[in-house]
């Protein structure tokens, strides 16, 4: 009679096979663990620095010189919807110098600037009048048509700087 055991893949799947793939899976499974617990300071695509400093609140935040409207953009440079809005801000701060401010803060090489305005996300938008009190927040990318819709209803006339 011949012998009926089975086939060699069904043997393999049983017995010490599935038992050196768990072994492996388990030992993978601590090793990270134990990865991520020795490097707690690792930097995560969009995660915000902590800041030692004590939180202010955005009426702390101190006119500039002259009397301009501001955007302030909080981000990093290697935040992808950061990335995607560089190039508005920066033709917002070109064709509209003379109108409003725009400045750009990476709050990964500056994350003071965390508790500062009290981010919960990145980016951050905020528009302040030209006496630095916040008039809005948005937190997301943000077009520069949805830019200058919000400064007009915002109240701030809009007429391109020279």
């Amino acid at each position: 009679m011949a012998d009926d055991r089975g086939g060699g893949v069904s043997r393999l799947m049983g017995g010490k096979f599935y038992r050196w793939v768990v072994a492996i899976a388990i030992v993978l499974a601590l090793g990270a663990v134990f990865y991520f617990r020795a490097n707690p300071g690792r930097k995560k695509a969009g995660a915000i620095p902590e800041s030692k400093e004590p939180a202010k609140t955005l009426a702390t935040v101190q006119p500039r010189e002259g009397t301009l409207p501001r955007l302030v953009d909080l981000g990093a440079d290697r935040c992808i919807p950061c990335k995607m809005m560089a190039p508005i801000l920066e033709e917002l701060r070109r064709e509209y110098a003379g109108v409003f401010e725009v400045e750009i803060i990476d709050v990964w090489k500056n994350p003071e600037e965390v508790n500062r305005f009290g981010l919960k996300g990145i980016p951050t938008q905020i528009f302040l009048d030209a006496a630095g009190q916040e008039l809005y927040r948005h937190m997301g990318f943000l077009s520069k048509k949805d830019i200058l819709a919000k400064w007009k209803e915002l109240g701030i006339a809009l007429e391109k700087g020279s």
